[in-house]
């Protein structure tokens, strides 16, 4: 049994919170520098690069790259042979949020109740998914993940009969729906099957594949590939401003349901895909 302390998990999760809102990951990077070389519109092309430029200033004088520094979500891969001494998980994570937030000068957005609108202050609760596997390892994976891309995803319980078509026809409708209002270019997250709730974990979950990273299952891959482009022909454009880049990726996961449902979510990400994974070891 490996011991994992509380305060360890505190101090990888308040670096993670500070670097995921300065230091935009090289997947997303290079889908920019690819958008660059392909976007068909000159305004398209010229708000690539500012997001290009905006995102080495964050990095190189880390401050956010956008003033929305987002809910942190959390998925806790948990190693069946690894004992947190110290305190809970999930309360380390939030302090370590609370941390990373304040000393990262990091916005704070998140409300006590959705009704009487009044600020935690610090950030917290963080969302926390916990997912118990093999081994001793704690890994911590994590996103700052932004609130006007949020607004515009969407789940829907379509019915078996609508099918392949019936689901790529609903994803295409939500991103045309959205858009500008999500800040794009997008990372579109799917999710397929399981039931109500599962279906928009599963969505979730997918956006925290790195760009560019295809599903393991051709049939999949082949659909994301699909709708990369069925997207991108939206003509929606950077910043909703017209152009060829709409989406910078689709992921999509995908698990097994009841025989009378196709569930399926649509988790929108902005630009500003800010991911982070870390082994407390």
């Amino acid at each position: 049994m490996k011991e994992i302390h509380y305060q360890d998990i505190v101090e990888e999760v308040k670096e993670m919170c500070k670097k995921s809102n300065t230091n935009l990951g090289e997947d997303v990077y290079s889908a920019f520098r690819k958008a660059l070389k392909t976007e068909r519109s000159e305004t398209g092309k010229e708000i690539l690069a500012q997001l290009i430029e905006n995102a080495d200033i964050a990095k190189a004088e880390q401050v956010p790259m956008c003033q929305d520094t987002g809910t942190a979500v959390f998925i806790v891969e948990v190693g069946q042979s690894c004992h947190i001494v110290g305190g809970s998980l999930v309360d380390a994570i939030n302090e370590g949020v609370a941390k990373g937030y304040g000393e990262g000068y990091l916005r704070n957005s998140i409300i006590y109740h959705p009704l009487n609108r009044k600020n935690t202050g610090n950030n917290t609760p963080a969302v926390v998914h916990i997912e118990l596997v093999e081994g001793e390892h704690l890994t911590i994976h994590m996103t700052a993940k932004g609130g006007g891309a949020e607004n515009m995803s969407d789940l829907k319980m379509l019915k078996p009969s609508d099918g392949m078509e019936g689901v790529k026809k609903y994803i295409l409708s939500i991103v045309k729906e959205a858009g500008p209002n999500a800040c794009p270019p997008l990372v579109v997250g799917v999710g397929i099957g399981g039931n109500f709730e599962r279906c928009a974990y599963l969505a979730k979950k997918s956006l925290f594949r790195p760009l560019g990273i295809r599903h393991t299952d051709p049939e999949i891959a082949e659909l994301e590939e699909e709708l990369i482009i069925e997207i991108n022909r939206l003509g929606i454009g950077p910043q909703g401003m017209g152009g060829s880049t709409t989406a910078l990726d689709v992921k999509i996961e995908v698990e097994s349901c009841h025989i009378s449902a196709l569930p399926v979510a649509i988790n929108l990400n902005c630009h500003a895909s800010r991911h982070q994974t870390i082994t407390v070891n």
